[in-house]
């Protein structure tokens, strides 16, 4: 029996009809495993922290870029008392995304912790002590029997006070007069005398800080001699490092100077119950939008794609994974 083979000129145009669709199979492929699927939706919850300070003025602008890039998800911003309370927030799922320092991320050992996952390492938080100019306090030391503002309760900045204090050898609770407010409220009790210094943690500069040295006599006071005694108490003073403020900062304050601090890096957060997809979605319009919300948010600018992925104590969410992948050079 005779076999008809097709012909050479047919033969060639079936193997290329099907190596077109080995290709579209792979392309279709990436497209899925790259993010390629329909687009997230619904709402989700950001949470920030005080108003005036740097995470709640960055969540605004986040959630204008997040308008443009991801338009059928609804994004609803929340004032916090700060890390702590986001930390909190996102593990008993009443927050979907969170801006939180690595040390409140560290020290939350509550119901949910093992959930927690990181989209991108952000920028710095510094440590500044904020006096009147003409202040006799040099060094956290000096604060003794003094009204100090130390945060809200459950806020990052009195986490990293009660540290600083401890290595300045002061107790917390017996050897000064803690008033325990945000920076929504510290600024203008220092200017009407209600105060006599306070400790903010925030990206640089913060507003608030920049608004009351246009209208009072400030000074920042260094923090570097505390450095030692700080990592010497192990735990999460791991995640602090010696940091500068430097003079241009803030340049509203008179005669301003480099001062030693101590730095943390924030996290942007999430959880693993959050779709890849979203996940994926809201780690790239960080990333693509840095410049733009770095404009108004100075500290933005730090954000780093080659940083970004350093997200210790917490792995990356796998949507956020699968993003760092496709941008790999």
């Amino acid at each position: 029996m005779a076999v008809t083979l097709p012909r050479p000129g047919r033969r060639r145009a079936l193997q290329s009809a099907a190596a077109g669709l080995v290709a579209l199979a792979l392309l279709l492929w990436w497209l899925l495993s790259m993010g390629g699927g329909p687009s997230p939706s619904g709402r989700v919850t950001f949470a920030t922290g005080v108003s005036t300070g740097v995470y709640d003025t960055y969540g605004e602008m986040l959630k204008r870029d997040l308008a443009r890039g991801l338009p059928d998800v609804d994004v609803r911003l929340i004032q916090t008392r700060g890390s702590p309370d986001n930390v909190e927030r996102l593990a008993e799922g009443s927050a979907t995304f969170a801006i939180a320092a690595t040390d409140a991320v560290a020290d939350y050992h509550g119901k949910g912790a093992e959930r927690l996952r990181a989209c991108a390492r952000l920028y710095d938080d510094y440590m500044q002590l904020v006096v009147p100019r003409g202040s006799k306090v040099h060094s956290a030391r000096d604060l003794k029997r003094l009204r100090v503002g130390v945060g809200d309760d459950g806020s990052g900045v009195q986490l990293i006070t009660r540290a600083l204090l401890k290595a300045a050898g002061l107790d917390f609770r017996r050897d000064i007069r803690a008033e325990r407010v945000g920076i929504d409220k510290m600024p203008g009790l220092l200017r009407a005398g209600k105060l006599d210094a306070f400790f903010w943690s925030g990206g640089l500069p913060t507003t608030a800080v920049r608004t009351l040295a246009r209208h009072y006599p400030i000074r920042l006071v260094q923090l570097g001699d505390l450095t030692g005694p700080l990592h010497r108490q192990g735990g999460v003073t791991r995640y602090y490092r010696a940091a500068t403020v430097p003079a241009d900062a803030y340049e509203e304050i008179r005669r301003p100077e480099p001062v030693k601090t101590i730095a943390v890096p924030n996290l942007l957060v999430t959880t693993d119950r959050v779709d890849p997809d979203l996940a994926e979605g809201v780690t790239r319009t960080v990333i693509k939008n840095r410049d733009r919300i770095g404009a108004k948010v100075h500290a933005a600018q730090k954000v780093d794609l080659r940083t970004a992925i350093f997200t210790d104590p917490l792995t990356l969410h796998k949507g956020a994974a699968r993003y760092y992948r496709s941008v790999k050079p």
